[in-house]
């Protein structure tokens, strides 16, 4: 799920991000050119505070992601602005959901997916959310979330097809089967958000058909995991999309959690917990008996976090090589810790905690020694720590 092209500037040959909003956390110098804060002069910190992690346990946040309300379901006897939909489609049934791409109120990720449904299959959508990335924070059963999600807008259907569109393939969509023998042309990208639709049409999630659409804000580049926010964002709006129901509950996400465990292609455990439960500032932490919530906010602390991507078309072992270079480089030009965010063998990336203050002198640093050995200078790319999926209510 390739996102757009990205801002002037920033493109290369492997696309790395796209730009979903103006809000995004884009570091606008990859090659770290800007000019040092001056007035910061405070010693960088040190030790676990250093990263902004605490061991505090967590307290249940009252304002909890999905808790949007959605009024009462009243189907429009009109046709939809955005066209007459097909003979299998129904009304998407949502008092907004027709305006939302024109909303200017709402969050412009949620209005590209739901004007891209409606331009993909006439459609206006009755269900958008956005899952986050999320990564592992170098120690064991501690994730995050990051500030760059993938959105997924859905509307019902009724002749057991879905009708499966992504952004990033704009010549690819299709229409699938959601039971009987899995037609063998699937479209690559299509693959597993198919296998995702037919795994929730088994748990009785969109049995009758959907439209979709997904939208990601980051390519595999990146070297975050796709899986997992894209596996999550696409079950709670085809869960939601499904339910209408009249109190405004957002679907349960233990429930999908449950489904997409036993029946959806693998994926990681928690780097999922991550994406479905994870609060603004803060890691999960898996492995007691339940996950605490514990603070984790690297601006507080005066540093800033950063995902450091290998380029170009190499080997995998040149990728890993070209990343033990840019880890050396950045440690002994001040970079404070340093890790994977997934737990495979062959990162793509890596995660730097960098003081605020040393944070132009690191990666200028690792720009001057990749251009010394004329290897392709990483990309860079500011992380926030935010919270669970989410939908537009």
């Amino acid at each position: 799920m390739s996102p757009r092209p990205t801002r002037a500037g920033t493109a290369s040959t492997e696309r790395f991000g796209a730009e979903p909003s103006a809000s995004r956390d884009v570091d606008p110098d990859p090659a770290g050119r800007e000019h040092d804060d001056a007035r910061r002069t405070e010693p960088a910190p040190v030790g676990p505070r250093a990263a902004g992690i605490g061991l505090n346990s967590g307290i249940p946040n009252p304002s909890s992601p999905g808790r949007g309300v959605r009024e009462p379901c009243v189907p429009d006897s009109g046709s939809p602005s955005s066209g007459v939909p097909d003979a299998g489609s129904s009304d998407p049934c949502a008092p907004d959901a027709g305006s939302l791409a024109r909303r200017a109120t709402a969050d412009p990720l949620f209005r590209l997916v739901a004007y891209a449904l409606e331009a993909a299959h006439g459609r206006a959508p009755a269900a958008v959310w956005s899952a986050p990335h999320a990564f592992h924070l170098g120690s064991p059963g501690l994730v995050a979330a990051a500030g760059w999600p993938v959105a997924a807008a859905a509307a019902p259907r009724t002749d057991g097809q879905v009708r499966l569109s992504s952004l990033g393939h704009p010549a690819q969509s299709c229409t699938l089967p959601l039971a009987g023998r899995r037609p063998a042309d699937v479209p690559p990208w299509a693959v597993r958000p198919y296998a995702v639709l037919r795994a929730l049409a088994e748990a009785g999630y969109g049995r009758h058909g959907t439209d979709l659409h997904v939208h990601g804000t980051l390519t595999e580049a990146a070297g975050l995991s796709l899986a997992e926010p894209a596996d999550c964002a696409t079950a709670l709006a085809v869960a939601d999309a499904h339910a209408h129901a009249p109190d405004g509950e957002a679907p349960d996400r233990e429930r999908i959690a449950a489904v997409l465990r036993a029946l959806a292609p693998p994926g990681d455990e928690a780097l999922r917990s991550a994406v479905l439960h994870a609060w603004k500032g803060s890691a999960l932490l898996l492995g007691g008996e339940r996950p605490r919530h514990v603070p984790f906010d690297p601006a507080a602390s005066g540093a800033r976090l950063v995902l450091m991507a290998a380029r170009g078309t190499g080997t995998a072992e040149e990728r890993a090589a070209d990343l033990r270079a840019a880890a050396d480089r950045a440690r002994r030009a001040g970079a404070i810790g340093i890790w994977p965010p997934g737990a495979g063998p062959a990162p793509r990336s890596l995660l730097m905690m960098l003081p605020e203050h040393r944070r132009t002198a690191v990666r200028g640093a690792v720009a001057e020694e990749f251009r010394s050995r004329r290897r392709p200078v990483p990309r860079f790319l500011n992380i926030s720590v935010a919270g669970a999926a989410r939908r537009e209510s």
